[in-house]
């Protein structure tokens, strides 16, 4: 029976830049990081208030076939992969703290049927939404 979600991998384009992204910028924890065979690097970040599910920081490559990491990479360059989906307390103010810090924003805070969202990339490019959600009901979409 599966219990939980424990690890989600976001594909960077460095490791090091990505976890010191991860960790000084968004306010996530290392976990893991350590070197496998074949040179392969399991490099894992946590968020304090949900340690049990990892991000794992992964550059694309084996066993994806050349075609597909050629594909992601473009879609890195790009700026459109798809990144994570976080919840916030205040999304105006997690705007204003993490604008002051340099990160990218494609969208800032607008309402939504399900709360406030903002959107911005990581280092490597990929979309995160803030989302300060709000009860709502399938109404608020009408």
């Amino acid at each position: 029976m599966i219990t939980n979600i424990s690890i989600v991998s976001v594909f960077v384009k460095d490791v090091d830049e990505s976890k010191a992204f991860y960790v000084d910028v968004l306010g996530f924890e290392p976990k893991d990081d350590i070197t496998l065979g074949e040179g392969y690097r399991w490099c894992t970040v946590v968020h304090p208030s949900q340690p049990e599910l990892q991000v794992n920081l992964n550059i694309p490559g084996p066993p994806l076939s050349p075609e597909l990491v050629g594909a992601m990479k473009r879609a890195q360059d790009e700026g459109g992969l798809n990144g994570l989906g976080m919840s916030v307390d205040d999304c105006q103010r997690t705007f204003e703290e993490l604008s002051a810090k340099g990160v990218e924003f494609i969208q800032p805070p607008a309402q939504r049927p399900y709360g406030v969202e903002a959107l911005c990339r990581d280092n490597s490019g990929n979309w995160i939404v803030l989302v300060e959600h709000r009860d709502f009901t399938a109404a608020d979409f009408a």
